[in-house]
């Protein structure tokens, strides 16, 4: 097993500071990218269809790159592919506003998805370290740091569009702020003790324990999923919101998915890490079953809220109580449940259009919502 350490020299709080960097750096490099979009498929003429084809090569490489990541992080150390990750991420993103045309595009979208795994799995195993010296729960507070990070990329995009700067320009000075970020958080952040590591398996079957927390991930990020493609949408065909408060179903619950995330550690210290899963299950059950009944805009965008507060510690509680497992090492570990998880956010989306195409948006919302109370059962019997 990997064995973290903190050298004495090194306070924890600075490990935590280092560490929460990393984890704001990878968000804004994600959100960068989202942001321009919109741009990217107005340069290159692209059409809904073309844009759909683009848009699902980046899941594909961070899927099929999950195993590899596991075994890069867990063979060459965490510290040294956080590094790593990072810069070929941030690399990455610039290449996308260079790209000329589809194809291009497409690679250099598949080779984002493979880099922001690798960083995903390797800032996130340095988390674990990180939460172990602390001896309580604070995964979520970093997990909250990205989502943060999503709101300042998203804003930074916004004026760097309305200032007519490019997507090749806007992604070189956040690779530029990136890079600055890495230079000064790096040497804070856990060494590690690398003993029998050279063995681990680049595919391991996650065993029971695994299995059950990667259902429970499995389960949240269907509806995360739904929650990120389809909000609007509902907001415009069933809640037939007017035009400017479309959007306000996915703000609101974006605010809560975040803000959840600075207040689960503490629910999880001070209830356990079963009660705060098992609660969070409920409410994003409730608060999809509520849009579902009552689509009108008030009582929708409660429910939206409830969803936010509900899935925001699912994954994080997750990825901590997957860190901790015995028979493999954390980055192994945390691919192995993530490959399951993952498996939902890319199930999720084209569930409710399937659905929604034979019945309909409030239907397929009130299956996505039975999801909810899987996370329930499922963390009521799992080892976490």
């Amino acid at each position: 097993m990997l064995s973290l350490l903190s050298p004495g020299k090194v306070s924890h709080k600075a490990h935590r500071v280092a560490v929460s960097t990393l984890f704001f750096l990878q968000g804004l490099c994600f959100a960068s990218w989202a942001s321009r979009i919109p741009n990217i498929q107005q340069t290159m003429g692209l059409s809904e269809a073309e844009l759909g084809v683009v848009l699902i090569t980046l899941p594909v490489g961070l899927m099929l790159s999950l195993p590899l990541a596991g075994w890069l992080v867990a063979t060459q150390g965490s510290r040294k592919m956080a590094l790593v990750g990072a810069v070929l991420y941030s690399s990455t993103l610039v290449s996308i506003g260079w790209a000329q045309n589809l194809y291009q595009l497409v690679g250099c979208l598949f080779l984002y998805g493979v880099t922001s795994n690798l960083t995903n799995i390797a800032v996130n195993t340095q988390a674990v370290g990180v939460e172990a010296l602390y001896q309580r729960p604070i995964m979520a507070a970093f997990h909250g740091l990205w989502s943060l990070a999503g709101f300042t990329g998203a804003a930074i995009g916004n004026l760097m569009n309305a200032r007519g700067i490019d997507p090749l320009g806007h992604f070189a000075v956040i690779w530029g702020a990136i890079l600055l970020g890495l230079v000064a958080c790096w040497p804070y952040t856990l060494r590690e003790e690398r003993g029998g590591e050279a063995n681990q398996p680049i595919f391991a079957r996650p065993d029971k324990a695994l299995l059950g927390l990667g259902l429970i991930a499995f389960c949240s990020m269907i509806c995360e999923g739904a929650m990120f493609d389809w909000s609007g949408i509902y907001f415009r065909k069933v809640v037939q919101a007017e035009k400017a408060w479309v959007g306000v179903g996915y703000t609101a619950f974006m605010s809560t998915m975040a803000g959840g995330r600075f207040v689960a550690d503490w629910f999880a210290h001070r209830y356990g890490v079963r009660a705060v899963l098992q609660a969070s299950g409920l409410l994003t059950a409730a608060g999809l079953l509520l849009a579902v009944a009552l689509p009108s805009l008030p009582t929708a965008v409660l429910g939206f809220l409830l969803v936010g507060f509900g899935v925001s510690s699912v994954v994080p509680l997750v990825y901590s109580a997957a860190g901790k497992a015995s028979t493999m090492s954390p980055g192994v570990a945390l691919a192995a449940v993530s490959t399951v998880g993952f498996l939902g956010f890319l199930i999720g989306p084209p569930l409710i259009g399937l659905v929604a195409g034979a019945s309909s948006l409030r239907i397929s919302f009130s299956i996505i919502a039975v999801m909810g109370f899987c996370i329930t059962l499922v963390a009521s019997r799992a080892k976490v």
